[in-house]
């Protein structure tokens, strides 16, 4: 599991390296950009399962903490939905990747 620590003291949230990845790719581009936004996902049942908001901007404090040392590979269909959310009114909502897009995602890199 990695860890997205965010703002000083921070506040740390753990999504699996995978999914974290992908995370940092679209918030990387928005902040890039210059574009502030909000940040919600789902807490875990040890938290209540409730949901977290945290507003990201070019200014904020952000460390990407990864468990393992590979690079996981890109499924841009997820990227796509996450950047999507991200561009929207209500901001980024993390959702898990799209079943079965990692598999369409590496076929087309292929070909």
């Amino acid at each position: 599991m990695g860890t997205l620590l965010y703002g000083s003291p921070g506040i740390e949230v753990t999504f699996d390296d995978r999914a974290l990845m992908h995370l940092q790719v679209v918030i990387t581009a928005k902040l890039r950009r210059g574009e502030s936004f909000i940040f919600t996902w789902t807490d875990s049942p040890q938290l209540g399962s409730g949901r977290s908001t945290i507003w990201l901007s070019p200014g904020s404090d952000l460390v990407y903490r990864f468990a393992g040392n590979r690079m996981a590979s890109i499924n841009r269909i997820w990227i796509a939905t996450l950047m999507q959310s991200a561009n929207s009114a209500a901001g980024l909502f993390f959702t898990p990747e799209p079943d079965g897009s990692a598999t369409e995602a590496q076929r087309k890199a292929q070909s």
